[in-house]
């Protein structure tokens, strides 16, 4: 957070510079124009724009609109996230208040706001970096080494007579492998060295099962190769062990550990890499068709001859795509969902508010009618006079006559009564 500081006020400094070279008074920023310029500023930077933050999430709120709202923080700072609703719902792991992430997505400015925040589009646990990071130092010390450099890579053999397998008997890697090499090139002797290939035996086996096949068995070409997993079940092929009798192998090794997105340093280290078990039975074995070696001979003739005009094609393809991506709503697009967010809350108070006026007002009416009501009326002392024949309400004197029978209502009952005398007043 510090970097996006001092990234942000070295933006503020450029525009001051620029008009001061023109002998130009300093421009009045409108907020809104402010917080645009300073989010162009913050997406112009690829840094910024696929990073990874690690923290514990706090403040997690999530509105009606399905989109997700957090904090990240450590013992130091805190970040503001947001993981609109598709995103929201498909991510890996259930987020709750307390736990530590490592979040993915990009930095960018809420503007209506003037808050920046991280868009968050994947999460995982935080244990995953740690690995991640052990990963990637053995990584870049086998490099620096030059285990991993192109001009030690060897060439599969073209048409290979024995073909080594390392992995587990009874995983569906071998059956996947078998199968392929059945298809396209049945010739050739196909020689299994058993091992396992996750937990904490598996190195020392995997290794071995090197050893043992450049040793006894002279094999053409070795697949070293596994199903898919998390990084946990792959971790055997990251280990340095592996990837030194990797490289020490007599015959050329093609890897093909997981699927396609999973990378292990024994990928690195192989003579070829594939992106599946089955893919890198596929690369050691050729097509046993003439015709199809002389269509693949023609197809590379061809890829050269347009692998110019394609890269050309390419870079012109690239300078439209950012420049698209310059006039992207996108941005806009996020701030009014948050901005919808903030009235959706708004026009909920509001209404919990005028709610509670209209029922204080209705109490005052119940007490109002309760005062002038019939009831009321009688207890203060009144009466309701009626005529018995008709039960038609005497309001006048010159309603009954002598002898009429009357009906009275008091407060707390009825009588009889009988007219004697009349007078007006």
């Amino acid at each position: 957070m510090r970097r996006l500081t001092l990234l942000l006020a070295k933006g503020m400094l450029r525009i001051v510079s620029q008009l001061s070279i023109f002998g130009l008074e300093p421009k009045i920023w409108s907020v809104a124009d402010l917080n645009r310029y300073l989010r162009q500023l913050l997406e112009a930077d690829y840094r910024l724009q696929d990073l990874w933050v690690a923290g514990e999430v706090s403040n997690l709120s999530r509105p009606a609109s399905g989109h997700v709202y957090f904090t990240l923080k450590d013992g130091q700072a805190s970040l503001r996230c947001v993981a609109w609703r598709p995103d929201a719902t498909r991510l890996r792991e259930v987020i709750a208040d307390g736990i530590a992430i490592e979040a993915h997505g990009y930095i960018s400015i809420y503007e209506s706001g003037g808050q920046y925040q991280l868009y968050v589009d994947d999460l995982r646990p935080a244990g995953e970096g740690l690995l991640y990071q052990e990963f990637l130092r053995l990584k870049a010390r086998l490099e620096a080494e030059g285990l991993f450099a192109p001009q030690r890579k060897r060439p599969l053999p073209d048409w290979p007579d024995r073909i080594g397998v390392v992995t587990s008997p009874t995983g569906a890697a071998l059956r996947d492998v078998l199968h392929v090499l059945r298809r396209r090139f049945p010739l050739a002797e196909v020689i299994l060295a058993p091992t396992p290939v996750q937990g904490e035996q598996a190195p020392k086996g995997i290794v071995e099962a090197l050893q043992a096949l450049n040793k006894h068995s002279k094999p053409d070409v070795i697949l070293v190769v596994r199903g898919g997993g998390s990084i946990e079940d792959l971790w055997a092929f990251n280990d340095e062990r592996v990837a030194r009798a990797i490289a020490a192998s007599q015959a050329p090794v093609v890897s093909g550990v997981g699927h396609e997105t999973d990378f292990t340093i024994a990928d690195f280290t192989a003579d070829v890499r594939a992106p599946t078990p089955s893919a890198a039975a596929e690369i050691a074995t050729p097509d046993g068709s003439q015709l199809a070696l002389e269509i693949l001979q023609h197809r590379e003739a061809l890829g050269r001859a347009l692998r110019e005009p394609l890269q050309r094609w390419r870079l012109e393809l690239e300078a439209l795509h950012r420049a698209l991506l310059s006039a992207s709503p996108k941005a806009k697009i996020a701030d009014g969902r948050q901005r919808l967010d903030e009235y959706l809350r708004r026009a909920q108070s509001a209404s919990l508010h005028a709610l509670a006026l209209k029922r204080k007002a209705l109490a005052g009416l119940e007490l109002t009618l309760r005062a002038v009501g019939p009831a009321s009326v009688l207890a203060r002392g009144f009466a309701v006079v009626k005529r018995a024949d008709d039960g038609a309400i005497v309001s006048s004197v010159e309603q009954v006559s002598s002898g009429d029978a009357l009906n009275v209502r008091v407060s707390d009952g009825e009588f009889d009564a009988e007219v004697t005398k009349k007078s007006q007043s």
